[in-house]
């Protein structure tokens, strides 16, 4: 029997752990994505207070059991780790290993995973990853005996010195190990001032074009992406994407040299958690054989929302409220869709100025526009069994997850055609609407005039009951599961491990 390739996957958040995004959900799901596939994955993630407390982790590393379902272990101590102390500790993310970075100078502190309670960015955020990414380079390079790894696998800008250190400043006897570098999304890179450069503990000759150096400071995803051995991004078309200046984020000359090592990879969703069948926070479960039944969803969620009762398309957006997801144009867009008989239930939280817009639409069209502010779980997936189109206008979208939970569970999705909504989506032209395999909306240009276009063409298509729920059992009959994403990321392990040899 083949040996399996021992994958260490570096992120700063997983679910059930700790999430602000849909990097968790991504890291929470690869293990058992690859798992059938050959790939043994172990997930390296911070110990924040929420990760410490959940697992059950003392503060000297004890092993008292907890909700992992296994007592944490103590593997390993750093007595310098960029300058503080740090515990390793062993436990797992449902079957699959899990390690935790327990470095309390770094992570034991309140607020979220990036900022502090008021929603500013840690001052030391550079040091704080830095720390993570040494650690992943670290035990790639078998820091603790017996525990080896073929592959390092990093996430965003947060895990990106991990192929850095492996590069210019791996341990000493350590074997090669290659690295992968997964691009969420490249707006975010993590750049910091040149004077913190000197205690990142590289040596001089990282400071180049080359290495760490930006723009006349340190890049963090910047530095991961010239070193790692592949690249990936989160849809195929998000990859070509980022070769360009309107994408790439000042990125795209170094994407467009590292061209022959890029792949795309579309993310996969829980479809155990995200399946209108058997979804406990629904009113009424249904399957694509049952449509019928997402009326009385519907109807819980005019409720939820304040909205008058009515037969006209409900729209639903489950979003973060900012410019980059085109919240603004949605504001613009808001009297057009109710004038065509729509009505429109939000959920999501950001920019104060666009909440201010959204609020002065709902006054204006009161019963028609429904608004709360923030996030709840249960509430998306209600949005998700009782709207009948979900609204996705971003300006640019790595992959996105709002769309496919939407074809899960039968709500059209109306998306901008960018990124992994184009990749995910098919537009629902005369053509396609004839072979049975349209399964949503796609649109050009975030701006008024499209967006309204489209949210013309989804209302007259609503009013097509035919149409609509061929849509709908499309959508639904589309796999979006983990399967074949995870046989492509153990292909690009392989890949990998075979030019190792």
């Amino acid at each position: 029997m083949t040996a399996a390739i021992r994958v260490l996957s570096l992120a700063s958040e997983a679910v059930p752990l700790v999430k602000t995004g849909g990097l968790a959900d991504v890291a929470g799901a690869l293990p058992a994505a690859v798992a059938p596939h050959g790939i043994a994955m172990t997930t390296l993630i911070p110990g924040y207070p929420a990760v410490i407390a959940a697992l059950g982790i003392e503060a000297a590393g004890g092993r008292r059991r907890g909700r992992s379902g296994g007592g944490p272990r103590l593997l390993h101590q750093w007595d310098d780790l960029l300058g503080e102390g740090a515990r390793l500790h062993a436990a797992s993310l449902g079957a699959h290993p899990l390690l935790v970075l327990d470095a309390p100078g770094f992570f034991a502190r309140d607020g979220g995973p990036y900022a502090d309670p008021q929603g500013r960015d840690w001052a030391d955020n550079w040091h704080r990853f830095a720390a993570l990414g040494r650690a992943g380079a670290d035990l790639a390079g078998g820091a603790v005996p017996g525990l080896g790894f073929d592959v390092l696998h990093a996430h965003d800008w947060q895990a990106a010195m991990a192929p850095a250190y492996l590069r210019f400043a791996p341990p000493a006897g350590a074997p090669h190990v290659p690295t992968v570098m997964t691009i969420h999304n490249i707006a975010f890179q993590g750049w910091f001032a040149r004077e913190n450069f000197a205690r990142l503990g590289l040596p001089r000759a990282a400071w180049a074009f080359d290495g760490v150096e930006y723009h006349g400071g340190v890049g963090m995803l910047k530095a991961g992406l010239q070193a790692a051995s592949l690249i990936t991004t989160v849809s195929p078309t998000y990859a070509e994407e980022i070769r360009r200046p309107e994408f790439g984020m000042g990125l795209e000359g170094l994407i467009v040299s590292r061209g022959a090592r890029l792949r795309g990879i579309v993310n996969g969703i829980d479809t155990a958690a995200w399946n209108p069948a058997t979804d406990p926070a629904l009113v009424a479960p249904y399957t694509a054989r049952s449509l019928a039944r997402r009326a009385a969803n519907k109807r819980a969620l005019e409720a939820d929302f304040a909205l008058e009762p009515g037969d006209g398309p409900l729209f639903v957006v489950v979003s973060r409220l900012t410019t980059q997801k085109g919240m603004d144009v949605l504001c613009e867009g808001l009297d057009h869709l109710v004038g065509l008989g729509g009505r429109l239930a939000l959920l999501g939280a950001g920019d104060a100025a666009i909440e201010g817009e959204l609020r002065k639409g709902a006054a204006r069209h009161p019963r028609r526009v429904g608004l709360h502010f923030g996030y709840d779980e249960a509430l998306a997936h209600r949005m998700q069994a009782g709207g009948d189109a979900i609204l996705v206008p971003s300006r640019f979208e790595p992959c996105g997850l709002t769309q496919l939970y939407g074809l899960a569970y039968g709500c059209v999705p109306v998306v901008a055609r960018t990124g992994g909504l184009a990749d995910t989506v098919i537009d629902a032209n005369l053509a396609a609407l004839s072979a049975g395999v349209a399964t949503g909306i796609q649109f050009d240009h975030v701006d008024y005039p499209h967006l309204a276009q489209a949210i013309t063409r989804a209302i007259a298509l609503y009013h097509q009951p035919g149409a609509w729920r061929s849509l709908q059992r499309a959508g639904m009959r589309a796999d979006f599961s983990w399967r074949r994403s995870g046989a492509a990321y153990a292909a690009l392990y392989r890949e990998l491990k075979a030019e190792q040899a």
